[in-house]
């Protein structure tokens, strides 16, 4: 068996087949997977319903696995404590296996990461609701730590989890939330109002010279007219020239 490592590790507030529910349906899985892109419905049906390997032990146990060609893996093991709980481990092979890493940062896992975390944002704080998602991808042309000046984000870096961030936009407004989480390459800001914001730091080594940044938003219970301004707010917030 190909050696493998644990890339994200993660308790969801919820029993083992609420977790599993989202991820094998597909309008649960809109949820929490990717953002909004034109094609988005098609990926979910080829990775997780087309490629992805089921497996679920004929016991009935409240444990399940999801395996890909790649050797990626999402386990899910169901526990109670006071609280129902469930446990969700993505692991992919070792480095020394993978052709594409650059010895610094992992894309694949980046990516991995994120998604768990707006699962278990989804599944803590709004469960049962469509999410819209907004991407914005490979902002670059400046040092990583400028780029978070540019865009207002600076602050979030020396803030314990939990603890209050204020993210001062480039049109001069002022965004407020906590700490969700935060890990070497990226870290999620859940946003008053009920929103998650979650922001991947790509470092120069990783793309050269300078480095870039892409930023997630995934937001609940819009209707037509929040949603467009919402739309709106995330395309100045990007195009907004900043002096840093």
């Amino acid at each position: 068996m190909l050696a493998s490592r644990e890339v994200i590790s993660i308790d969801l507030p919820v029993p083992f087949d609420t977790a599993w529910v989202h991820l094998r349906r597909p309008e649960l899985i809109r949820r929490w997977y990717g953002w909004d892109e034109p094609d988005l419905d098609e990926e979910i049906e080829r990775v997780f319903l087309r490629e992805a390997v089921v497996h679920r032990p004929e016991s009935g146990m409240a444990m399940g696995w999801l395996r890909w060609h790649n050797h990626d893996t999402i386990e899910v093991r169901g526990a109670w404590t006071t609280k129902p709980r469930t446990t969700l481990v993505v692991r992919r092979l070792d480095h020394d296996l993978l052709a594409s890493y650059d010895g610094v940062r992992d894309d694949a896992d980046e990516r991995w990461i994120t998604w768990v975390q707006q699962l278990r944002f989804a599944l803590a704080h709004h469960l049962g609701e469509d999410r819209t998602a907004f991407a914005m991808h490979g902002l670059d042309g400046d040092r990583p730590d400028r780029l978070l000046y540019r865009a207002g984000l600076h602050g979030a870096r020396g803030v314990p989890l939990g603890g209050a961030v204020e993210i001062h936009r480039p049109d001069g407004s002022l965004l407020g939330g906590t700490l969700e989480y935060s890990s070497r390459f990226q870290f999620g800001v859940a946003l008053t109002g009920g929103s998650l914001l979650v922001v991947q730091i790509v470092p120069p080594a990783s793309h050269r010279p300078s480095g870039a940044l892409s930023a997630f938003w995934s937001t609940y219970g819009l209707d037509d007219e929040a949603l467009a301004a919402a739309r709106e707010r995330w395309s100045r917030w990007w195009r907004t020239p900043v002096r840093a």
